[in-house]
């Protein structure tokens, strides 16, 4: 998905396209009862999603697809069920999702298909509680994910082309498709599943390095058992360049005018428009101001998509949150990393609260459709806890005694190419590299420090354990006083953090993180270094360590771990921290990694749930 940082009126196209749209015809009468199209109410299967004239029939019936996006990934396992009964309430009949594969296969050969990575028990839920299924396997799925939801591992081939039909590549994606796609093909709709069409890859025509890579991609589904039916998504300007033969092309809500309907009647005929991607708002990156929905623009959009039979999708029901590292960043003018909130103007809140938008929404397509309104759903409780005391924290210089054997390398390491993780390098978190300077002098980069980030945040520059100032894209030099190397021959110490690769774009293949290059001094390279790799996963941070806390009696200055101590009743509810007063940094509970925070905002507050609590303490 990619993200929108504007949303101009009209961007449809549908008022002033209304002539070209009627080119369609659209056979569909939204007052046509959908009531018994459901996955409970089909059991007698045949043909499934088809495409008849201009609309689209499910074994046979007329059938609008209403469908809203949920990500199981960005939703504890807990509340899935709670979200996709509120999908469904509100009207939709569909639920798109889309398969992240750096999560499900975080280091080569090593699979994840358990806990909030459990999608075929997420789906079986769609079923269960009356939706269709609409997947995005990937390997590329964007979603304002790292890298764009593509593990990078990938990246430690020096020669990689991602998404294209480099062996490097294909490789990895047979094997990956040997173990996931197995597991949806049980869930297909002609398998009694609710799964009614899958997705080929996500927004190709704006990427379009390999005109025979879609092509492959759709060979490797259906050669492992994909019998649903196939679409393509693209935004308005890229529609050629992401069809496929025999494979509908849907529409993706940016770049929209009155062409694109020109341009889908001549690839594909007379066919029914799906609007793929419609979204309220976009994303907001830190440092940026808050986007805000119009929620008058949005039902009028609506109201003319249903007057015209598109089908729709609204990007996102319901956003969630990007826990822990797995969001990525943009590239407009700058680099853009992700905010960790991921409410994108959904019509479920960030903690699964309806808005004003939710019920607008729900109105009409009760009226619309003849969809009776179920009572509302009860909230899931919040609750307001005491503030918590971080009474005691260790510096990161404290720690790093304690730390596995640093990496030694005569020249820095980029953190993809690090020997860690069983071969796999490190994928998030933070780096360190030090090495010894004889003289002062100006220390340069020359744009080797690949982290990049709003108001001068990248590689932080020690001294020892003085601060000397921060390296990034605007800022590749620094000066090394000489009275701070006139006595002894100091440790300089960069701690480079990654703030999320991009998501999308044509740079996608440069995304190694760290630094990437060598750093000079005197316009002389450095060498002989020692790199740290502080992934803060679960077992960096559940390390046996000996008790080196400190009463935090004062205002710490540097990078450090602190503690605190949230304490609640028997009954732990959904809450919000905020970090008053804090800079920047990750918050884990329970070992759980709730996500970044950083005082540029817009980001105020990080969401809690509930599940992830426990009665007493809560480290």
């Amino acid at each position: 998905m990619l993200t929108f940082l504007l949303r101009p009126v009209g961007i449809l196209y549908l008022s002033s396209g209304l002539l070209v749209i009627a080119q369609f015809g659209g056979d569909f009468s939204p007052r046509m009862n959908q009531v018994f199209l459901t996955p409970s109410h089909m059991v007698n299967r045949n043909v499934g999603l088809k495409v008849e004239g201009s609309s689209f029939t499910l074994d046979g019936s007329p059938f609008l697809i209403i469908a809203g996006t949920i990500h199981y990934f960005r939703v504890p396992r807990e509340y899935w069920r709670d979200r996709l009964l509120k999908l469904k309430a509100c009207g939709f009949n569909t639920l798109t999702t889309h398969i992240p594969w750096n999560l499900h296969e975080p280091r080569k050969g090593w699979f994840y298909f358990t806990a909030n990575l459990d999608f075929m028990t997420f789906i079986a839920m769609a079923s269960e509680v009356g939706l269709w299924v609409i997947l995005c396997p990937g390997p590329y799925i964007g979603s304002d994910l790292d890298l764009g939801g593509l593990p990078s591992w990938l990246l430690r081939d020096p020669k990689m082309k991602l998404r294209t039909t480099y062996r490097g590549f294909t490789k990895a994606v047979n094997l990956y498709f040997d173990k996931i796609i197995p597991k949806i093909v049980q869930l297909q709709y002609g398998k009694g599943g609710p799964i009614i069409a899958l997705q080929v890859e996500n927004e190709y025509g704006s990427y379009h390095q390999d005109r025979r890579y879609m092509s492959y991609i759709k060979k490797a589904l259906i050669t492992r058992g994909i019998k649903v039916f196939l679409m393509t998504a693209d935004n308005g300007d890229e529609l050629k360049r992401g069809h496929l033969k025999r494979v509908l092309s849907t529409v993706h809500m940016k770049h929209i005018k009155k062409e694109t309907y020109d341009t889908l009647l001549s690839i594909q005929g007379r066919s029914p428009v799906l609007m793929m991607v419609y979204t309220a708002s976009s994303l907001d990156g830190w440092g940026t101001s808050p986007h805000s929905v119009d929620s008058h623009l949005l039902m009028r959009d609506v109201r003319e998509m249903f007057n015209a039979s598109f089908s729709l999708n609204f990007y996102m029901f319901h956003g969630g949150t990007n826990f822990g590292f797995m969001g990525g960043s943009a590239s407009l003018d700058h680099y853009l990393p992700m905010i960790t909130s991921y409410d994108y103007g959904a019509l479920l809140t960030e903690n699964g609260e309806h808005t004003p938008e939710y019920l607008a929404y729900q109105e009409f397509f009760s009226s619309s459709l003849g969809i009776p309104k179920p009572p509302h759903r009860d909230s899931i409780p919040m609750a307001i806890y005491k503030s918590v005391v971080t009474a005691h924290y260790m510096s990161l210089w404290d720690v790093m005694p304690y730390l596995e054997e640093p990496i030694s390398s005569v020249k820095p390491i980029c953190m993809e190419k690090l020997s860690v993780n069983q071969g796999n390098g490190q994928s998030s978190g933070y780096i360190l590299y030090e090495t010894v300077v004889t003289t002062s002098g100006l220390l340069t980069t020359k744009g080797h420090v690949q982290d990049r980030g709003q108001v001068r945040d990248g590689g932080w520059v020690f001294l020892d354990e003085e601060f000397l100032g921060v390296l990034d894209h605007s800022t590749n030099q620094l000066t090394i006083p000489r009275k701070m190397v006139y006595q002894n021959n100091p440790t300089l110490r960069i701690l480079v953090e990654n703030q999320g690769r991009l998501a999308y774009g044509q740079d996608i293949n440069k995304e190694r993180k760290g630094l990437i290059g060598d750093i000079y001094l005197n316009n002389f390279p450095l060498r002989k270094f020692k790199i740290y790799s502080l992934d803060m996963k679960t077992q960096f941070l559940q390390r046996d360590l000996p008790n080196i806390w400190k009463p935090a009696l004062f205002k710490h200055r540097g990078p450090a771990f602190f503690l605190g101590i949230l304490r609640m009743g028997n009954y732990p509810r959904d809450t919000f921290i905020k970090m008053e007063g804090w800079t920047k940094g990750v918050i884990f509970i329970n070992g759980r990694n709730l996500g970044r925070y950083w005082n540029i905002g817009p980001q105020e507050t990080l969401y809690l749930p509930g599940p992830w609590l426990h009665p007493g303490s809560n480290e």
